[in-house]
C-alpha cells in the first residue's frame, strides 16, 4: 500500500525504510544498496535538507523530465537537484529510478548523515537566495524560445509554493528527526527553525 504522507499528521516521514525495500526488490537482494555516486562535497546549494540529494549530475535533464514534482535543474553549473524530498513510496521509487538513470551517479540518500540542526537551520535562513534563484528562473525559462525550459515552468512555480508553504513544517519535522531519530508523533512540539 502506497500511504501518503502529505496530509498526514506528522511533519516528516523517513524515506528510507522504503527506499531500501525498492533497492533490495530491484537488486534481487540487500547487497551493496546504493543509488549513486554522489558526493556531499559536490551537492547543489539548492537540495532541500532531507536524506536525498544530488552532487555532480549532468544536465540532460531526466530528473525534470521524470521526477518534475521532486527535481529541477539549475544552480551553478546546471546540475540536478531534489526541491522535494518524497512523501509517497511511489515518489520514492520514481526519485530512485531518476538516480540509477543518471550517467554521472550523481545522486545519493545519506543526507541524515551530513544535516546538522546548524545547517538545516542555516539553509532555511538562506531561503531568500532561493526564492530569488526561482523567481529568476521563472522569468528566464518563460521567456525561452526551448520548450524544455516551458516545461520546467509549473515545477518552478511548485517550488515556490512549496518553499513559502509547507516546507517549514517537513524542515521542523526533519530537524526532530535529526535530534531524536524518530519520526515526531502529531502531539510533540517540533523545535523551530
Amino acid at each position: 500500500m502506497d500511504v501518503d504522507y502529505a496530509g498526514a499528521e506528522s511533519a516528516y516521514w523517513n524515506p528510507l525504510p522504503a527506499a531500501r525495500e525498492i533497492v533490495t526488490r530491484w537488486r534481487g537482494g540487500a547487497g551493496g544498496l546504493s543509488i549513486g555516486e554522489g558526493r556531499w562535497e559536490d551537492r547543489n546549494w539548492l537540495n532541500v535538507p532531507g536524506p536525498f540529494y544530488t552532487g555532480e549530475t549532468d544536465d540532460g535533464m531526466n530528473g525534470p523530465v521524470y521526477a518534475p514534482r521532486l527535481v529541477l535543474c539549475g544552480g551553478d553549473w546546471g546540475m540536478e537537484f531534489v526541491y522535494r524530498q518524497p512523501r509517497t513510496s511511489q515518489e520514492v521509487e520514481t526519485l530512485l529510478d531518476v538516480a540509477w538513470g543518471e550517467p554521472m551517479g550523481g545522486y545519493a540518500w545519506d543526507g541524515d548523515d551530513h544535516w546538522s540542526e546548524d545547517s538545516v537551520r542555516e539553509w532555511w535562513a538562506g531561503r531568500a537566495r532561493v526564492r530569488e534563484w526561482i523567481h529568476r528562473q521563472i522569468a528566464r525559462r518563460s521567456a525561452s524560445g526551448r520548450a524544455q525550459d516551458h516545461e520546467d515552468v509549473p515545477a518552478l512555480h511548485e517550488f515556490a509554493a512549496h518553499v513559502d508553504g509547507p516546507l517549514e513544517r517537513y524542515l521542523r519535522g526533519y530537524l526532530y528527526w535529526l535530534i531524536e531519530r524518530r519520526e515526531p508523533a502529531a502531539e510533540v512540539t517540533l523545535p523551530q527553525l
